[in-house]
């Protein structure tokens, strides 16, 4: 019988990568010969991962902002990486011991680790990019290239 899937998961659309890669069969042969070894290792590494995290992208004109709810996650639990045209986000909640497992009447909140990669629409300026957390609610803005821009080069002369 399939798990329920938690409140957490259900409201925010992520699910938990290493019950998605029960059903996988492994074929060390294949996975060894084949060209693609590389995409499958790391589909077993993100596997150990946990769940997935939910985002919201938003491409205006001049940026993309990314946001996704982290309530519960220390700003040093979340680990954000940015190249010019992906995001990777990789956090961990961490749940208190404060209620046994036996007087829990009910459970859904998702606790553990959870991580997300985001491929931007267009390239981005890494060096300018900004995020703030505030109430839960992680902001990432990340300020386009402006590929059209054009500048004047100044020749010299020996």
């Amino acid at each position: 019988m399939k798990k329920k899937r938690s409140f957490f998961e259900r409201i925010t659309g992520g699910t938990k990568v290493d019950e998605e890669f029960d059903d996988f069969e492994h074929d060390d042969d294949f996975i060894k010969d084949s060209d693609n070894y590389s995409i499958n290792s790391s589909l077993e590494e993100n596997a150990t991962v946990g769940g997935e995290l939910s985002v919201d992208v938003i491409n205006t004109p001049n940026e993309i902002i990314i946001k996704a709810m982290v309530a519960g996650v220390k700003p040093q639990d979340l680990d954000v990486q940015i190249s010019r045209d992906m995001v990777t986000i990789i956090g961990s909640r961490e749940e208190s011991n404060e209620v046994s497992e036996q007087d829990y009447y009910h459970k859904e909140l998702y606790w553990g680790a959870f991580s997300r990669n985001i491929l931007l629409p267009e390239e981005v300026d890494v060096e300018s990019a900004e995020a703030r957390e505030k109430h839960g609610l992680l902001e990432i803005k990340l300020p386009k290239i402006d590929k059209g821009r054009k500048t004047k080069l100044q020749i010299k002369s020996n």
